[in-house]
């Protein structure tokens, strides 16, 4: 059974983002499409939504996000910021268990 993947090139390597189901040194067949063609399947996708001929899954938020590139750098923004981490706050407002 075939999965979608999303991944990184990074120094030759393609490297996946998420863990995936294969045996070490399985032999597998790869379909590259860049990072923006996403983006145009998004549009198709959310124009059939728009037309109704497709339904969103259970669960689905009508908030677009944003593209990988677009997360990756709010993150490192985040991660910069001054001030206590996001963790640390959280932890404070839980108080002492």
């Amino acid at each position: 059974m075939g999965e979608i993947l999303t991944g990184v090139y990074e120094n030759g390597v393609l490297r996946p983002l998420e863990p995936v189901m294969l045996r070490e040194r399985q032999t597998v067949r790869i379909q590259v499409l860049p990072e923006e063609s996403g983006d145009v399947t998004d549009q198709v996708i959310q124009s059939l939504i728009a037309a109704g001929v497709l339904t969103p899954p259970p669960g689905h938020s009508d908030v677009a996000l944003l593209p990988e590139t677009e997360r990756r750098a709010l993150a490192d923004r985040l991660g910069r910021a001054p001030g206590k981490m996001l963790s640390e706050i959280i932890i404070e407002e839980r108080g002492p268990r």
